[in-house]
């Protein structure tokens, strides 16, 4: 069998190293293209009543081609060192390095580009602090929301990379759980059958012929997610007949079916504990007065599940254990989080448990 931690710790392997999809990456870059192009876009519209379509579009190409190599320079190199090697102070010393680099190359091109588009214009003629202060918020502004960009995409990535995580876990743990309910319920059918084979009992054929109808269930059904609610009644039907054959004192057992059966699913191995619980502790070979009642409901929006028995004197030979019911309960709160309810009472030698599935 294998250990659930461990699986949890491939699972987790696995998310680590999963890099984006194909399609995140493409509506990323769709991101980043479209936002340049509205940018650009706006500045050759802004600037073509002074200057001319021509030159505002050489007068753009130059700005935005400044913007990206900054923004992408940064993106790429320099907020790597902050987010993924966590170096703040390392950060900054590049980011500075960065921004007086970029900063003289472009005081530099619009010395030699722009004074000649607008010869007029002695901004670009000169070097003075506010011209260089000017710059360095101007790029900084579009390096900070191009890295946005990436800190909002990692944020949701890191988000659905989590809840992926918690999903495989939790089915992880169900099917974990699930494949306990084998052996256990092996022990306790084998117990039986080992117990009319020693006492000669021509019913241990039969017994071999229901155990098998079980298994097959357990192999082929317990691993789905759902099945049909006949296919659980059938196999409650085949532990009934099972526990009828090992007891040779008569006792009464009805089970009542309500509602649209027939159309209802439900995660395997849901109901068969508490049927276990009941024979276990209401049922027992020389005990007179024994009985078990079953109603199952079945109604819209919810599935009704109620065993009441008698107990009867405490069988010193039976192993004593909540296995059962822990396992149930485990099992519930991974296949119906927040839509279900056990309520056990155990009043007047009466015990009763009431399960209700809300659909």
């Amino acid at each position: 069998m294998i250990d659930p931690c461990y699986h949890n710790e491939q699972i987790l392997v696995k998310l680590t190293v999963m890099t984006k999809t194909p399609i995140v990456r493409n509506r990323i870059l769709l991101l980043h293209v479209s936002f340049w192009v509205l940018y650009a876009s706006y500045r050759v519209f802004d600037s073509t009543g002074f200057l001319g379509l021509e030159k505002a579009f050489l007068y753009t190409a130059v700005s935005v081609f400044i913007k990206i190599l900054a923004s992408y320079v940064h993106f790429f190199l320099v907020l790597p060192i902050w987010l993924d090697q966590k170096s703040i102070g390392r950060y900054f010393r590049v980011l500075l390095v960065l921004l007086a680099a970029v900063v003289t190359f472009r005081i530099a091109v619009e010395n030699r580009v722009m004074a000649e588009l607008i010869p007029n214009e002695s901004y670009f003629k000169s070097i003075s602090l506010a011209r260089v202060v000017s710059s360095t918020w101007d790029l900084l502004a579009f390096m900070v929301f191009i890295s946005l960009i990436r800190v909002a995409f990692d944020r949701f990535d890191l988000e659905a990379k989590q809840k992926q995580l918690r999903n495989e876990k939790l089915t992880a743990e169900l099917n974990y759980l699930k494949a306990q309910i084998n052996p256990h319920f092996l022990f306790n059918t084998l117990h039986n059958l080992n117990y009319l084979i020693y006492s000669k009992s021509t019913a241990a054929t039969d017994v071999v012929v229901k155990l098998s109808n079980i298994m097959r269930y357990m192999i082929y059904d317990a691993s789905k997610n759902s099945v049909p609610l006949l296919r659980e009644i059938d196999l409650l039907n085949d532990y009934i007949h099972l526990e009828s054959i090992r007891l040779n004192e008569k006792f009464d057992l009805q089970f009542e079916k309500q509602g649209d059966v027939a159309s209802a699913e439900i995660a395997p191995l849901m109901l068969l504990t508490l049927l276990e619980n009941a024979f276990k502790h209401g049922v027992r070979d020389g005990e007179k007065d024994c009985w078990v009642k079953i109603d199952l409901r079945v109604d819209r929006d919810k599935i009704s599940y109620r065993i009441s028995n008698r107990i009867v004197a405490s069988d010193p030979t039976k192993l004593k254990s909540g296995f059962g019911l822990n396992n149930l309960v485990q099992r519930l709160e991974l296949s119906y989080p927040g839509k279900y309810s056990l309520d056990i009472e155990d009043e007047n030698s009466i015990y009763c448990a009431k399960l209700v599935i809300r659909l």
